[in-house]
């Protein structure tokens, strides 16, 4: 088991790891819209989208992996109004990859963010 750190995506809010590379799969904390900084980026669902999916995308990098090698992705969304919008950022993100996801509404997330998404991926 490998525990993942990148600079290029914001540290840890507690005591848990950005990542966890084990067996060949990949696992992600979730991730919110937080920039490098540690400051919450943006106040509407598609800056914050984007900004998850850059925080993804460097702690994947980080594991030597992509989206492309997501297999499962879970989205907390604070207004499931904002489905539509976040299914759009999505889809720049994944491309023609169609992982296996959830979404769900949720009562508050950390930093009061919008959205937060964790991924899971695999080597094979």
């Amino acid at each position: 088991m490998k525990s993942i750190h990148t600079d290029l995506a914001p540290k840890a809010l507690g005591p848990y790891s950005q990542g966890i590379s084990c067996d060949g799969w990949f696992y992600s904390s979730g991730q919110i819209a937080l920039g490098q900084d540690g400051q919450m980026v943006g106040e509407d669902i598609e800056t914050q989208a984007r900004q998850v999916f850059a925080n993804l995308g460097a702690v994947l990098g980080a594991a030597g992996l992509s989206f492309v090698q997501v297999v499962k992705v879970t989205v907390y969304l604070k207004d499931l109004e904002d489905f539509g919008k976040l299914n759009a950022i999505y889809a720049e993100a994944f491309g023609e990859h169609k992982p296996a996801r959830s979404c769900v509404q949720v009562a508050r997330l950390p930093k009061d963010a919008l959205v937060e998404i964790e991924v899971i991926a695999t080597r094979s």
